[in-house]
Parts: structure tokens; C-alpha cells; sequence
């Protein structure tokens, strides 16, 4: 877990819980049961209290940071007055933003600062409920996007991609393009080899060489309607070329490796590279 912000880091990041109301069959870091909400609570006001003053972004995660309910509110409140000019990105599976004045409490605490990333597993409300593994969540995430847009929160969204939900991306680019237009952008992200993704892989894991064809097509649908669109965690050896411009180095530098192939690449300064974190690395790397 880090501890005190840096300057010069792009991941300066609050963990909040290690609990979770989703249970994402394909998550990295599987939620516990821990009564940690007040202890992490504490700690998060001291590390923000210890703050540059000047930091970009300060980001706060789980688990689901809304489990910590008003505690949350209080905690953007708190980062809005110590950190007046940063913007705030909160990592979220929407679901508890279906409650509109709760949304709305989040939203007026950050103070027209927040961004919100939220996971839509698929267009399919059962695909999407199995994934994150509990009923209702694709209807209670649904309302939480259309809260948080109504209310002037600034929208990431975020799809992971796995097996029973990759071959459904450009239908997925449609229906973003068709329902949720006021989104800011979307991404598309590779799977990190490790917690339930690894127990519950032949359920869930696919390689990128195996969705390329597939993302590219989700990708330059929505780029073709103007929409923000991203590529995480993908190494461009593993994507047609068309798509590398939509690439970002979105890896954590704390847990951001390359393989010894890719010295010899000449797009590793674009490229994100591979997580350390995973207990294997994709299928296909080369050097280009």
C-alpha cells in the first residue's frame, strides 16, 4: 500500500476498503471481508493533511470507496479544502450511486473536480451481472452513469475485457454511442494474471492477440462517432497499428515492468509495457 503523495508521481492514490459489494469474477485484488473503514479513513486524512499542495490528482479506491457512505463525502470534503485545485478521480462500480442525493452529496463535496471511473462489464445485463458477480448490478450501475452524468461528474468508462464479454465489443461501442453519450471517454483494458483472474481463469482469461481484431473494431467505432476512447494495459506488439494511437502507458510505474524483448523495440517509450504484477505475461510479445 503506498503511503505519502509524491510530486512526481502519476499514482497518488487513497485506498479506502478492501471491501467490495461487487465481486468481480476476474478481479485482481478479490475483496475481504475486513472492518477497516474508520483505521484507513484516519490514515487517508494524514497522508492528505502531509499533501504537496500542488499534486494534479488524488485518487481514491478499494474495494468500493462508497462502502464508507458519508465517511467518503467527508473525505472529499476534506481533500477540497486542503487541496483546492486538484482534481479528484474516484474508482467505482456505480452501484450505490443509484441513490440520486448521495450522488449528489459526492458530487457538490468535490466541487466540479471529479472524475469517476466505473466498470460496464457489458451491454447485457446478465453477462454483466455475472461478471461482477451480483444480481442487480448491472441495473443499479446503469442508474449510478445517469446520476453521475445528470449531476455534472466527468465519466470514465472502464471495460475489462475477458472472455464472456469480448466478443461483444463493438456491440458494446454501440450502445455507449446510443445510451451514454455524455460519457467523457472509454476504455478498453487488458486483464492483470493474478487474484480471481488466475482461479477462475479458463472461465475468464483471453489473450489480446486473440481480441485484437475485435478491440479494433470497438475502438474506431466510437472514434469514428468523435468519442474519447483509450486502450489500457495492452502492449502495442499485441494491437493492429490503427489502434496504437489510442494506447495509453497506463500501468502504475510501482508495478510497470518490460519483458528483455522489448529493449530492442522501438515503440517501448510509447508502450505500457507489462504488469509485474502478473504471474505470467501475455502470449505473442515480440519486438518491433
Amino acid at each position: 500500500m503506498r503511503g505519502d503523495f509524491r510530486i512526481d508521481s502519476n499514482d497518488n492514490t487513497l485506498f479506502t476498503t478492501a471491501g467490495c459489494n461487487n465481486n468481480c469474477i476476474m478481479c485482481c485484488q478479490p475483496p475481504l471481508d475486513n472492518d477497516d473503514i474508520e483505521e484507513l479513513y484516519q490514515r487517508n486524512i494524514e497522508i492528505i493533511n502531509r499533501a504537496p499542495k500542488n499534486i494534479p490528482v488524488v485518487g481514491i479506491s478499494g474495494g468500493e470507496p462508497t462502502l464508507l457512505g458519508d465517511k467518503l463525502v467527508d473525505l472529499l470534503r476534506h481533500i477540497r479544502q486542503t487541496l483546492p485545485d486538484s482534481d479528484i478521480h474516484i474508482l467505482s462500480n456505480g452501484r450505490n450511486f443509484k441513490d440520486i442525493e448521495y450522488t449528489r452529496k459526492v458530487v457538490e463535496a468535490a466541487n466540479d473536480k471529479l472524475f469517476v471511473g466505473v466498470p460496464l462489464h457489458s451491454d447485457y445485463y446478465r453477462d454483466h451481472d455475472i461478471i461482477a458477480g451480483a444480481k442487480e448490478a448491472y441495473n443499479e450501475t446503469i442508474a449510478g452513469i445517469f446520476n453521475l452524468g445528470a449531476l455534472g461528474a466527468v465519466i470514465e468508462l472502464r471495460i475489462v475485457i475477458n472472455k464472456l464479454n469480448y466478443m461483444r465489443l463493438p456491440q458494446m461501442a454501440d450502445f455507449i454511442h446510443k445510451n451514454l453519450p455524455f460519457v467523457a471517454w472509454t476504455a478498453f483494458m487488458a486483464m492483470e494474471h493474478i487474484g480471481h483472474a488466475v482461479s477462475n481463469e479458463c472461465n475468464v482469461w483471453v489473450e489480446p492477440i486473440n481480441y485484437a481484431d475485435k478491440l479494433a473494431e470497438a475502438v474506431l467505432t466510437l472514434a469514428q462517432w468523435r468519442k474519447e476512447v483509450a486502450i489500457y494495459n495492452v502492449p502495442l506488439c499485441l494491437i493492429p497499428e490503427q489502434i496504437h494511437r489510442f494506447a495509453q502507458k497506463s500501468i502504475s510505474e510501482w508495478k510497470n515492468k518490460y519483458l528483455p524483448e522489448c529493449n530492442q523495440c522501438s515503440l517501448k517509450s510509447k508502450c505500457c509495457g507489462l504488469f509485474a504484477t502478473s504471474q505470467k505475461p501475455f502470449n505473442g510479445l515480440k519486438s518491433v
